[in-house]
């Protein structure tokens, strides 16, 4: 029976009087239709929202540092080309011009529901350029995509499971000598999701700002921990953003190739990659859901 029929046989169940003669059956029917809906609904409840990226440097130093670099512009480029636009939330940069980690605001189209299946280790093969023996250097940058929710979804998340902090934000002037502390922390705690929010002008709105991040990046891990539920998989809180756990590479030594792991899509243009080309790897993931 597929999974439309089924849903209609239990709806016709509900309606009969004696549904709830036995409660422990009716309640598994229950169950069993809203697990049925949310599989043929699909992944698009939030297709159509903005999308927030986090990129954060793994394994790999001032590489993978300049590696996160590399591919908050082959996004940028990338939403260039969709007409959306893209809007800096909270960035920590080294001296190099890196980002040990940044957050973006992603708004257009679909947004999130086109870069969802970008979240995942990356890794980055090449000659690197802070190595004076010219060594080939391997380093690890993880991508978090999460929906931007309505105010209204906020409130999904009981205010007893989340922690609120605040720190400096940069001011204006010098090495940011005008400092305020307007920067806001919200974390999960049963799942110990964070965001950093800095980019506001008073500390209000950077909480307002990452309180709704945060209920983004909780209906993230949840939809991705029901996706792995319905396959029978495990859920895993935390990646390691190093070896064995990317989703693509992006080799530029000894040879030049893009690949996706999970579609084995590949790619020899990699300048057109990382200059934002990068549909064929999305439509690919789009393909197997």
């Amino acid at each position: 029976m597929d999974t439309q029929s089924r849903i209609a046989e239990i709806e016709a169940a509900m309606l009969e009087a004696t549904f709830w003669n036995d409660p422990g059956k009716a309640q598994a029917m229950i169950k069993e239709l809203q697990t049925l809906k949310d599989a043929a609904e699909g992944k698009g409840k939030y297709d159509r929202l903005p999308a927030v990226m986090t990129i954060v440097a793994g394994a790999g130093g001032d590489d993978a540092e300049d590696f996160a670099r590399m591919l908050v512009e082959m996004y940028q480029r990338y939403a260039a080309g969709q007409g959306w636009s893209v809007l800096v939330l909270d960035d920590n940069e080294n001296d190099h011009g890196g980002y040990r980690n940044i957050t973006l605001e992603v708004v257009g189209k679909e947004a999130y529901g086109t870069l969802r299946h970008e979240s995942g280790v990356h890794r980055l093969v090449r000659i690197s350029p802070f190595n004076s023996n010219g060594k080939r250097q391997t380093s690890f940058v993880l991508v978090e995509v999460s929906p931007e929710v309505p105010a209204a979804d906020l409130s999904d998340i009981p205010e007893s499971e989340i922690e609120i902090g605040f720190a400096k934000s940069g001011g204006a002037g010098g090495q940011n000598v005008n400092k305020r502390e307007t920067a806001v922390r919200a974390t999960h705690l049963p799942t110990n999701i964070s965001v950093h929010v800095s980019s506001e002008r008073s500390q209000l709105q950077n909480k307002e700002k990452a309180l709704q991040l945060l209920a983004g990046r909780v209906a993230a891990f949840r939809e991705a921990q029901h996706e792995r539920e319905l396959k029978g998989l495990s859920v895993e809180k935390t990646l390691k953003i190093e070896w064995g756990s990317q989703i693509r590479s992006y080799v530029l030594h000894p040879y030049q190739m893009v690949k996706d792991h999970r579609t084995n899509v590949e790619t020899s243009q990699i300048d057109k990659v990382l200059g934002g080309d990068i549909q064929l790897f999305i439509d690919a993931m789009a393909e197997v859901g």
